[in-house]
Parts: structure tokens; sequence; C-alpha cells
């Protein structure tokens, strides 16, 4: 029995005989490849924000808020309240936008639980600075497997997902999730699991776990890039999709299968090109390092 999934699976039923249905919005940044995604109650108004992202160039150095002020529009455009901002996981491949948002639209940050043993871990490996010690106030509330919520009048209920990392989760809100990198589209598959506290075979749990979830249930992505053949960028999936035709984690796929082809893949990948910075930054809700007497912050590139 799994009385965390049996309250999501009970979500997703309500929302649907009740049609107190959510209403989403993606805005997708090609540079670092992610969909960020509000979901709002549309008869309270009330709204949250799913991984949002600044905009850095690695080669100027230089952060802008296009990305961030997008969502900003929009959520001003139809009169929204923000009431969330909501990370999935700490993201190694752009910075969160959550503090600018918060700024601008208010709203508390909240992130899985297990961020904890992310901050602890890069603590211990990183630089003595500020940015690199664990901050357990970064985040106004860390979210246990089984915690719910709500947006306005629509239920929302966290899953813990572990396997890309120890700190993802899933937010099932109404009749969607936004299950953030443990899974992607069909026909590309999965995330990797070879980060510091990542596991393939955790992963492979997780995702059964996640696809346990009704068959019509919408899955909402963080994450797209493009298989081979395919044009067009593409977040949204069903629960049914996934276990009938993900090329990683299909219902024909037994787990020992899916551990050694994760793990052998893994080994090919190379880190991504912000991990250091941006794991640093959003360990810490999106906060930059300190700033310099000039008013600069300065983020930490590793070289290997």
């Amino acid at each position: 029995m799994d009385p965390s999934l049996d309250l999501a699976a009970s979500i997703v039923e309500r929302a649907r005989r009740t049609s107190r249905l959510p209403v989403t919005a993606t805005f997708f940044d090609p540079a670092s490849f992610t969909a960020s995604h509000v979901v709002h109650d549309p008869g309270t108004l009330r709204a949250a924000i799913i991984d949002p992202v600044l905009d850095l160039d690695p080669a100027s150095g230089y952060i802008a808020t296009h990305s961030a002020d997008e969502i900003a529009a929009y959520v001003v455009a139809n009169g929204l309240t923000v009431d969330w901002l909501l990370e999935t996981h700490v993201h190694a491949d752009h910075l969160s936008a959550a503090l600018h948002l918060r700024g601008q639209l208010g709203g508390q940050l909240g992130i899985g639980r297990e961020i904890t043993a992310v901050q602890k871990t890069f603590g211990e490996v990183g630089d003595t600075g500020a940015a690199s010690r664990p901050d357990r106030a970064a985040f106004d509330r860390l979210f246990d497997d089984g915690d719910s919520f709500r947006i306005g009048e629509v239920e929302v209920a966290v899953l813990h997902l572990p396997g890309h990392t120890p700190a993802d989760v899933a937010y099932v809100v109404g009749d969607c999730v936004f299950c953030g990198d443990t899974i992607f589209m069909p026909d590309y598959g999965t995330a990797r699991a070879d980060f510091p506290g990542g596991d393939a075979r955790q992963l492979f749990r997780s995702i059964r776990r996640l696809l346990e979830l009704p068959e019509d249930t919408r899955l909402l992505l963080c994450h797209d890039y493009r298989s081979p053949g395919r044009d067009d960028f593409v977040w949204e999936t069903t629960v049914g999709e996934q276990r009938r035709s993900n090329v990683h984690v299909s219902d024909t796929v037994e787990e020992e299968d899916f551990v050694a082809m994760r793990e052998a893949r893994d080994r090919t990948l190379p880190m991504p090109r912000l991990m250091h910075p941006a794991i640093r930054v959003n360990m810490h809700g999106g906060r930059l390092p300190p700033a310099d007497a000039s008013g600069r912050h300065y983020l930490i590139i590793e070289e290997r």
C-alpha cells in the first residue's frame, strides 16, 4: 500500500469528477531546453510557477531575465496571484529565476526536503564561500512525500521521486503532474542518474511508481531535447503513453535491463556545462553569491 500515491490518484480523480481542473501555460527556454510552467485555479486565479529559468550567457557571464519576465507578463495579463514558486529538483543546467519572480510577484519557494542532502554534498566539495555552505532556510517550504496543499481550490500532492537526484519531487496538481526530470517524452526516454546522489535503480522504481497513476493523467515535463526525426519541442504526455511506448521504461522493460542501459548510457554523457554554478545557486533557491564592491556576482566554473 502506498498512501502518498493513493492520495495523488484520488486528487486526479476528484479534479475530473468535480471539473476543478487547473489551467496550464508553458514557457520554453531553448538555450537550456527547459519547460517552465504556470498553473492556476480558474476559479480563484491563484497560481504557482514551476521551474522558472534565468538567462545566463556562459561566454560573457551576463545574466538576463527575459524568460522570467515573459512569465511575469503572463501572470499580470491574466490577473493571477502567485502563491507558490516550486522547484522539482536542484537543476544542473540553468539558474533558477524563483527569487527574481518572488521579488516581482510574491509567493513562497518550495522544493523537496531532500534538498538538504544536495546542500550537504555540494557544501562539502565546493569552495568555502557563502554560496557553497548548506542553507536550510533558502526555501519557505520543504516538502515530504505525501504532503498536500492547495493552489486556490485545486488540490496538490507531492511525490518524492529520487533517482535523477535525491531531491526530485513531482507536484500532482488536479489532473496533471509536473514531474521535473524524472521522465522525458516517450521517444526520448529518461533522465540521467549519475549526478552525486543519483541512482539508476531508484530512478526506475520512482518512474514505475509515477506510472501507477491513472493512464489519462497529464504529465508536464521539465525538458525536451527532440529525439531524432521529430521537429517540434514537446513537453506534455500522459501516463498511458509512457507506459505503452517510452523507449527506456515502458511496461515491457524490466528493472535490471533499465539499470544496465541507464548506467552504460550515463558513462557516455558529458557533464552539463553549467552544472557547478547552477547547483550552487539553485540549492539556495536561486540566490547568487554575494556581490563584490563593484556590485558584480561571480560564479565558480570547475574544470576537470
